[in-house]
């Protein structure tokens, strides 16, 4: 079975989340080996990791449907694919942290918040960090990227707003 050329938007989103978490983790232990890992602004590399996940699951997408992906499918596949590899993320940062304990009471003694921090708290702040992130790249991949037209509704008609907020129907006319 070649799940390369599978068209669903799950497994796509599921191979390149995969490959998401695989890069942050290989990057986070990469920058705790190193002693790195308090460095706030290496955090942007992160971005570019999640970038590159959902610019290439788009592609992918794209590639397996004779080259079209609409504009609401690179939002849905985009967010899709960064929840996969934040939350696969979070749980593995949850299991280093809850068992190491030596980079959990770090964080604890020099964040200003950090009294406040459990491996709980931290992962999920992670996770949720990751997916908004990776909404927001899917939301400029969209729009950076040759999708579909937007489709009119029913009956041709689009919705049109005047000056006072009253909505009119006017005639799509291509």
């Amino acid at each position: 079975m070649d799940i390369w050329n599978k068209a669903r938007t799950s497994q796509v989103s599921q191979i390149y989340g995969t490959l998401i978490f695989l890069g942050l983790t290989v990057y986070f232990l990469l920058m705790y080996a190193i002693g790195a890992v308090h460095i706030i602004g290496l955090r942007f590399l992160n971005v570019i990791i999640m970038l590159a996940g959902v610019y290439y699951a788009v592609l992918q997408y794209r590639r397996t449907h004779n080259g079209e992906i609409s504009y609401f499918r690179t939002l849905t596949l985009g967010t899709a694919t960064a929840f996969i590899g934040s939350t696969t993320f979070g749980i593995f940062l949850f299991f280093f942290l809850k068992f190491e304990g030596n980079l959990m009471e770090s964080i604890r003694q020099n964040e200003e918040i950090g009294h406040y921090l459990n491996p709980y708290i931290a992962t999920c702040v992670v996770m949720m960090e990751g997916v908004i992130s990776g909404f927001g790249l899917s939301y400029l991949l969209g729009n950076y990227m040759k999708t579909k037209e937007a489709t009119v509704s029913q009956g041709g008609k689009i919705p049109v707003a005047d000056k006072n907020g009253q909505y009119t129907t006017t005639s799509y006319v291509k």
